[in-house]
């Protein structure tokens, strides 16, 4: 970004930035309730929310638009890069052979199934695939990086985060019943939570809440689920891309060469997972990257948010949050049935 670039983009950061700020404290308070880390609505929730109010209330200044445009776009990508350092590829593996493939297996029938319920309760097909992914995969992150590979509207990105992530607090509520009344273990309650939670976050209040090794298991499946995100991006990218060409239209993917088939940020979350499974980032470094990973797309939300028309957003509200209760309820389903089939545990 040239200096001039940068003065004129400065304001709307900062706007951005501010509005973070505050859905930051708000997720502060929520952890002095209920335990550091697991707050049910996270601030990344909060932001996007928040700059909708806002946004609805005082309208969005030109000033700040470019500003605003720039933190939601440019600054979330560099966000998702980072989270690469996240994944440590020896813990992958010990979660065993079977789970493994369990996850992958279950992420991507879940992920063609889910986009198949958005269809049929009427969503467009790009907000029918963020629902799938959020749900399939990582939640906000997930949403993030595949959004601007499928064209998706700031409408649509701001409906799956919004409404999926806080549906997804009825699941970390209701979930432990699937421990008492299934008979499962420590370690299948964690495989559960694991799969079938939203966020980081919700995964977290999710398992600890039953046990240690059910939290502890809970995260490591997460993580492995997070993993998937290179690969799904990677495809959507190539769909884009064949569509193009398929319409003689040539665009950001419409190419073969490497750059253009992965997208650059995916290029850097693959590179960072490496770098962190080889040693070169340690897991100091790894929290330090996360945390800011963390404070970057809590900016890109927040400025989401203030980009977003809550007309619309309340419009397609019941359509959206109907396909995802029918996607969590699926999603839940096949893993507990996979978990028992198995014998995982």
């Amino acid at each position: 970004m040239s200096l001039g670039s940068f003065k004129k983009n400065l304001s709307g950061i900062l706007y951005a930035v501010a509005v973070a700020a505050i859905a930051y404290v708000i997720q502060l308070a929520e952890e002095a309730v209920l335990g550091k880390g697991r707050a049910l609505i996270e601030g990344l929730v909060i932001a996007i929310l928040l700059g909708m109010s806002v946004r609805a209330v005082r309208g969005l200044d030109k000033r700040f638009a470019p500003g605003v445009g720039f933190t939601a776009k440019q600054v979330l990508e560099f966000a998702v890069l980072l989270l690469g350092a996240r994944i440590y590829a020896p813990d992958m593996v010990k979660a065993g052979p079977i789970l493994l493939v369990m996850i992958v297996v279950l992420v991507s029938v879940v992920l063609f199934v889910s986009t198949r319920i958005g269809l049929v309760f009427g969503l467009n097909p790009n907000l029918a695939t963020l629902v799938a992914v959020g749900n399939s995969i990582c939640g906000n992150s997930a949403i993030a990086a595949v959004a601007p590979v499928i064209g998706a509207s700031k409408e649509d990105i701001a409906s799956s985060v919004s409404l999926t992530a806080v549906l997804g607090v009825l699941v970390v509520l209701t979930l432990p019943v699937f421990y008492y009344f299934l008979g499962f273990s420590q370690y299948q309650y964690g495989v559960l939570a694991g799969m079938g939670v939203y966020a980081v976050p919700q995964v977290v209040a999710a398992g600890y809440s039953v046990s240690v090794l059910s939290g502890d298991t809970a995260t490591l499946v997460k993580l492995v689920r997070v993993l998937m995100l290179g690969p799904v991006v990677a495809y959507f990218t190539a769909v884009a891309a064949r569509q193009q060409r398929a319409n003689g239209q040539s665009g950001v993917v419409a190419g073969l060469s490497f750059s253009k088939f992965v997208p650059w940020f995916i290029s850097g979350f693959i590179l960072m997972a490496i770098l962190r499974s080889v040693g070169v980032i340690d897991v100091g470094m790894a929290n330090s990257i996360r945390d800011v990973s963390g404070y970057l797309t809590l900016a890109a939300m927040a400025a989401l948010g203030l980009q977003v028309d809550f007309a619309v957003v309340r419009k397609i509200g019941r359509s959206v949050a109907l396909a995802v209760l029918a996607s969590l309820f699926v999603l839940i389903s096949l893993s507990a049935l996979a978990i028992k089939l198995l014998g995982v545990g």
